[in-house]
Formats: structure tokens, sequence, C-alpha cells
């Protein structure tokens, strides 16, 4: 017999993906949250299957980690198809999208993620096949080049964008439905923080789910991150013990997690604003040079969630930080006032 030996990075990666797929819901019926979401997909896929016909097209928009790439591996089961997978960025030619598309079978779900990184030329190939599921190629070169119409299969395009304004109205235009998704409720988040207990093994109180679930920002993937950490610091602080409100608040702080779900960098962005700008306005572009991060960065992942929690107010004029903030670190506005003259 052979001795244990360490695990590979490679492989630590795939236990972890495995961790992760395992957690997905697997049904619609399975998905917690997103109520009105869960309501009209279920009517349009049970529609779809009594007429015999692949699902109209679908547009997924909303911050990361919602469930978007969830839903799209559940129309897929519910409709009895395929789901393949790719990011809008990683296609690069028209040639690799005519690939793709002309693999799928009758009906199944493409799952294109980001799919504002498509490039414009990539775009304009999928407008024919989304409309008429037909796919228009040029063969040859110069004065013999010649156009050639290819027929494909129908398939259903389940696309996901963090950045829905930066659609072209034509590709937008095409999506039979589009889906926001919205940060969701404690009360959903502490239903799949139980629910991901249960199959990671934990032993969690309805406290403790409830614990992890304000400090997880609206968002599942969050949620299921912070009870990941949990298991390990309950596997070594408290063995074979039910986690409690208490150990899971011992162990979020340890992980800079504070009772309001703010991180380390949306507490600097915070403190930015407060300190260096007096509470502001301040333009998302000086905001991320001070924070060594970039524009894309603080606009599309941390600041949702801040101006959703109430923390920040995009104006005309820049960022601005409300009443919330300044009590949630503790600042009173006249002395910041006195301190930004002085940082600055």
């Amino acid at each position: 017999m052979t001795a244990d030996r360490p695990r590979s990075p490679a492989e630590a990666r795939e236990d972890e993906a495995g961790f992760d797929a395992s957690l997905r819901p697997a049904r619609l019926v399975d998905y917690v949250g997103q109520d009105e979401i869960r309501n009209r997909l279920g009517i349009a896929i049970r529609a779809a299957r009594e007429r015999g016909e692949p699902l109209d097209h679908i547009l997924l928009c909303g911050p990361p980690g919602l469930g978007k790439t969830s839903l799209a591996q559940i129309v897929a089961r519910e409709m009895g198809v395929a789901c393949r997978r790719t990011q809008g960025p990683a296609i690069e030619r028209g040639g690799d999208l005519a690939a793709i598309l002309s693999d799928l079978d009758q009906g199944d779900v493409l799952f294109i993620d980001e799919i504002h990184g498509l490039p414009r030329k990539v775009e304009e190939v999928l407008y024919p096949a989304m409309e008429d599921f037909e796919l228009d190629l040029v063969v040859g070169q110069g004065p013999s080049a010649r156009s050639l119409r290819l027929a494909l299969k129908p398939f259903t395009l389940v696309a996901a964008t963090t950045r829905a304004g930066m659609l072209n109205a034509p590709l937008r235009d095409r999506f039979g439905s589009t889906f926001r998704l919205e940060f969701y409720r404690v009360e959903d988040l502490e239903r799949i923080i139980l629910r991901s207990a249960g199959i990671l093994g934990i032993a969690l109180a309805p406290e403790g789910a409830r614990e992890v679930a304000t400090r997880s920002r609206g968002t599942p993937r969050i949620a299921n991150r912070h009870l990941k950490w949990l298991r390990d610091w309950a596997q070594v602080h408290s063995p074979g013990e039910e986690v409690g409100v208490v150990q899971a608040a011992a162990a979020l702080e340890l992980h800079q997690v504070d009772p309001a779900g703010l991180e380390p960098m949306d507490r600097a962005i915070l403190a930015a604003v407060l300190d260096r700008f007096g509470g502001g306005p301040v333009g998302v572009e000086s905001l991320a040079a001070l924070l060594g991060e970039e524009p894309e960065t603080v606009a599309s992942v941390y600041e949702p969630y801040l101006v959703q929690s109430g923390y920040l107010e995009r104006t005309p004029r820049g960022r601005m930080a409300t009443d919330l903030a300044w009590r949630h670190l503790g600042r009173q506005r006249g002395l910041d006032v006195v301190r930004q003259g002085r940082l600055l």
C-alpha cells in the first residue's frame, strides 16, 4: 500500500470546485430566493416543455455571486438538455463561436457568462444565430470570397452579465426574457446556509446560520465562502460541538468580516471617502487610485452592495457617504473635515 501523498495545487482546486458544484441547487424547486424570477422561469419552462420547443433566450443581470450560473444550469436540467458553458471574453473570433454553436444539439442551452465581454465582430455573428438559428459565414478571401448560410439546431442562449449597461441594444433586444437578480434577504440566505451546512457536514444552529447570513452582504457565494471558513474554524476551536451565534461571530470577526458584513476593502472605501474627501463627492477614478484598485473593480464589485445597503450614494458629482457610513465607522463630520484638511 502506498503512503498518502500531499495534494497538488491542481487537485486542491478540483476539490474546491467540486465543493462549489455540490452546493449549487439542482432544480428550480431547490433554488432559494429571487421568487419572482423563479416563478416566471417555472411558467416559461413548463410551457416550452409542453409545446416541445426550446426555451426562449434569457438574459440574467446582476452583481457577482447571486446565482446566475446556477440558474443557467437549472434551466438546462429542467428542460432535459445539455448545458454548454463559456465566457464572453474567451470567444475571440467569429469562428470560435461558430464552432460552439454548430456543436449544439436540439434544444441545448448555451451559457455565455460575462457576455458584455464579447468582441463586436463575434456579437454580429450571434445575431442571426439567435433570431433564425442560422450562421452567416464568409468562405474564401478577396474576389473569390462568397457568403455561406449554415443552419443550426434550435437552441437556448442563457447569457449573464454584471454590466448590463455595456450591452449593445441590438443584442439586448434579441433576448425573450431579461431577469435582474437582486441581493438576497437574510431569511433566504439563512435557508441557503443551513442547506449548505448539511452538505458540508457542519453542525450549525439556526442562530449561527442567521449570524452568518447577516454578514454575507446579501450574496449566496459570500455566504458559502463564510461557511467554509466557519467549518475550518470550528474544526480547530470547537470540534464536535454545535456552532451557535457566539462561535459564528468569533470566526467571522477573525476573518475580518464585521457585523454588517463589510470586509476590509469595503471599510477602506468608506474610510477613504470620509477621511480623505470629507464624505464626498469624489469620482470613482480618484477613489480607485487612492485604494490601488481598478476603477471598474470598485464600481462593479464593491460599490453595488455599499450603494444598495445605504452606505454610499452615486450622484452626478461623484460618490458621497451617507449618515449610515459616518455612524458605522464611528466618524464625526466636523472632526473629519479638519482631519481631511490635514491629510490633504
